[in-house]
């Protein structure tokens, strides 16, 4: 009985440690950047984004060069226009 269970917990903590890295998208920033790297020899290699830039023209700088390309985050909060204001209602007596 005590094998069952020790299995599941095994296997349940493997699942929870593999959604903490999940979120690869830093929202504080408006650019990221792709960087693609190759496996090579052996495998090991893998893309990832680098979340830590303010303008596209500044991400460019650095992805010059190198395998990569520089997009608009899709978590980052845009400003959004104001909401129209409400209209007040008259009270009618």
């Amino acid at each position: 009985m005590r094998l069952p269970i020790l299995t599941l917990t095994a296997i349940a903590s493997l699942f929870v440690a593999a959604d903490a890295g999940a979120q690869t998208y830093d929202p504080r920033y408006p650019v990221c950047m792709h960087v693609y790297s190759p496996g090579g020899f052996g495998g090991g290699g893998g893309d990832y984004y680098d979340c830590s830039f303010t303008s596209l023209p500044q991400c460019r700088a650095t992805a010059s060069g190198r395998s990569a390309s520089c997009d608009l985050n899709p978590y980052y909060a845009f400003d959004e226009p104001p909401p129209p204001p409400r209209k007040r209602h008259k009270k009618q007596h």
